[in-house]
């Protein structure tokens, strides 16, 4: 895996304009790694509350911010279009000055589609439509034609200009659970994420070894990544120091290198200040030697 840890925090898009802001500024200078926000139409959790769109959302945010990675955890792939996808990620690298992380899943949320009306396919075909949307996306960030024959997506010589400011792409988050998608892991992506208890995320990092020697990849080239929230963790990790560092410990003996949890409730902010700025250095300088 790559040396050292990365700390990462998620808002949902149900706080208003303003507070997000705020939240985000607080989190960026406190210095979390890397900021994020979801992609649902709806709040899973809370479906009748308000939620603002994931990419247009970032799109603000990006210039709101200054210094902290900037990604959708993840880019629901039933959507969009990913030449749709690679060209939001191509601007917002621009408007970031080159801080844009890109997360792309399959999807999964089926009430949601239901209620928009948007086709929810089976397993199979979600993960067939995923490896052409994850090639893609890959090909159009790299390249400035591309041409692509795929059951799902076809492009016929698709001009992408201008390239995005990261060479040779902006890195690629994919998530991902079982080893049909794992597979696209190994070939294609520079951070692997995912969610569940600390056994789960065990085996989901030791079948992605598993791909990665299939597909001759060096297994510490890729990222390996919890996004976390109390329900599936060992206790609420923004309760305190301790909580915090019990959590990253028995995820990182699972193989975890990246955490990207839940922002903490408002009541929670100066023990997540206390988090940032008395424990997560101190692990990373561990992690490091």
């Amino acid at each position: 895996m790559p040396a050292g840890l990365r700390f990462g925090i998620c808002t949902d898009q149900n706080m208003s304009w303003e507070l997000t802001v705020e939240r985000w500024r607080l989190f960026e200078d406190l210095g979390f790694d890397s900021l994020w926000d979801c992609d649902h139409y709806v709040q899973p959790s809370r479906p009748s509350g308000p939620y603002f769109e994931g990419w247009t959302l970032l799109a603000a945010l990006a210039a709101q911010t200054r210094k902290a990675r900037i990604g959708v955890l993840v880019s629901c792939n039933t959507f969009r279009h990913p030449a749709l996808v690679a060209k939001m990620a191509a601007t917002i690298d621009h408007i970031s000055g080159g801080r844009v992380d890109v997360g792309l899943g399959a999807g999964w949320f089926v009430p949601e589609h239901t209620m928009y009306g948007i086709e929810f396919p089976s397993p199979p075909e979600l993960v067939s439509r995923f490896r052409e949307a994850v090639e893609i996306v890959d090909s159009l960030l790299r390249n400035e034609s591309t041409t692509y024959a795929g059951q799902h997506y076809q492009l016929d010589e698709a001009l992408f200009r201008p390239q995005p400011l990261q060479r040779p792409r902006p890195p690629l988050t994919l998530g991902a659970h079982g080893p049909k998608m794992m597979r696209i892991v190994a070939e294609y992506a520079d951070a692997w994420n995912s969610f569940g208890t600390v056994e789960e995320m065990r085996q989901r990092n030791a079948i992605l070894d598993e791909q990665c020697a299939a597909v001759g990849r060096n297994p510490a080239d890729i990222w390996r990544g919890l996004y976390g929230w109390a329900a599936l963790m060992p206790s609420d990790p923004w309760q305190s120091l301790d909580a915090f560092a019990d959590m990253v410990g028995q995820y990182r003996e699972a193989g975890i290198n990246e955490f990207i949890i839940d922002q903490p409730g408002a009541e929670q902010l100066p023990m997540a200040e206390r988090i940032a700025t008395d424990l997560l250095p101190k692990l990373q300088a561990e992690a490091a030697r």
